[in-house]
C-alpha cells in the first residue's frame, strides 16, 4: 500500500497590519490597484478598513474593505480617529494610513516592513519616486540606499507606525486635522521617547496621480497649520530635514 504524505509549506506570519485610509470615490483615484496589492499573500496578516467618500460604484473587493460611507469630505485626520476609535489597536504590530492614489509594486508590503522592522523605525515612510509630486524633496528616493534614519515622516502618502508609538500618536492631533504640520511635530514625540524613524528609499511609492492640494483650500489650511505650530513644540524645517544615518 502506497502511502502519500502531503507537505504543506507554512509561511510564519510575522504580526498583524491595520492598512487605513480614506478614498474619494467620486475623483480619479487608484483604490483598486491599491486595495488588490494589499490584499495579496503576504508573511504579514492584513486587515484593510477603509473610509468611502461619494458613492461611486467599486469592485467587491473595495466593498468588502469599506467599513464607512460618507457624502461630505471632512478633515483626512478627524475622519482617520473615527476609524481607529473603532479598533482594538492593541491587536495590531503596524498602522499602515495609506492615500488612494499612489501606485507602489507588487510585493510592496514586505518589502517594505521588511526594512521598517530592520532598521527599526517606529514611524516610517516609504519614499516618493522621481515622477511623483513631492512636496518636500527631501522624501524623495535617494538612489543606492536601502533606507535612512532621519528626522522627518511625511504625513503621506503612506506612513507606517509601530505599536510602540501607537498611544503617542493616536488619536491623531485634531487640532491639525488636514495633517498639515504634523510631521514637524512627531520627530519631537519620537526622540522623546526614545524611538527611530525613518524613510525606506528602496521601495519607493509613485504619487503623481492628483496634484497636491487638489481638494484642500490651501489659504484655510494653511493658517490652521501655522496656529498648531504656533502652540505645539516642533522641529523647523532645517532641524527636521536632516538625515542621522543612511544604509546602502
Amino acid at each position: 500500500m502506497l502511502l502519500y504524505i502531503k507537505i504543506i509549506t507554512m509561511v510564519e506570519i510575522s504580526g498583524t497590519v491595520l492598512i487605513s485610509g480614506i478614498y474619494l470615490a467620486e475623483q480619479e483615484n487608484n483604490i483598486e490597484n491599491i486595495v488588490s496589492r494589499f490584499n495579496t499573500p503576504s508573511k504579514w496578516h492584513v486587515v484593510q478598513k477603509w473610509i468611502a467618500v461619494g458613492e461611486k460604484t467599486v469592485s467587491d473587493e473595495v466593498r468588502q474593505v469599506t467599513v464607512m460611507n460618507i457624502q461630505n469630505g471632512l478633515p483626512k485626520f478627524s475622519l482617520l480617529n473615527t476609524l481607529l476609535a473603532e479598533e482594538t489597536l492593541g491587536t495590531y504590530d503596524f498602522i499602515i494610513v495609506s492615500d488612494d492614489d499612489i501606485s507602489m509594486p507588487i510585493g510592496f508590503l514586505d518589502t517594505y516592513l521588511d526594512l521598517v522592522v530592520r532598521y527599526n523605525f517606529a514611524l516610517a515612510q516609504p519614499a516618493r519616486t522621481h515622477k511623483s509630486y513631492i512636496d518636500h524633496p527631501f522624501v524623495e528616493q535617494l538612489d543606492g540606499l536601502k533606507a535612512r534614519r532621519t528626522r522627518f515622516v511625511e504625513i503621506g502618502p503612506v506612513i507606517s507606525i509601530r505599536r510602540d508609538a501607537f498611544t503617542a500618536l493616536l488619536p491623531f492631533d485634531e487640532s491639525a486635522s488636514m495633517g498639515w504640520g504634523l510631521d514637524f511635530v512627531w520627530p519631537c514625540i519620537i526622540e522623546k521617547l526614545g524611538l527611530r524613524m525613518g524613510i525606506i528609499d528602496a521601495i519607493p511609492v509613485e504619487h503623481s496621480m492628483r496634484k497636491p492640494v487638489k481638494h484642500y483650500r490651501y489659504d484655510e489650511t494653511n493658517q490652521s497649520m501655522k496656529e498648531y505650530l504656533s502652540l505645539t513644540p516642533h522641529l523647523s524645517k532645517d532641524e527636521a530635514f536632516r538625515i542621522h544615518e543612511s544604509y546602502a
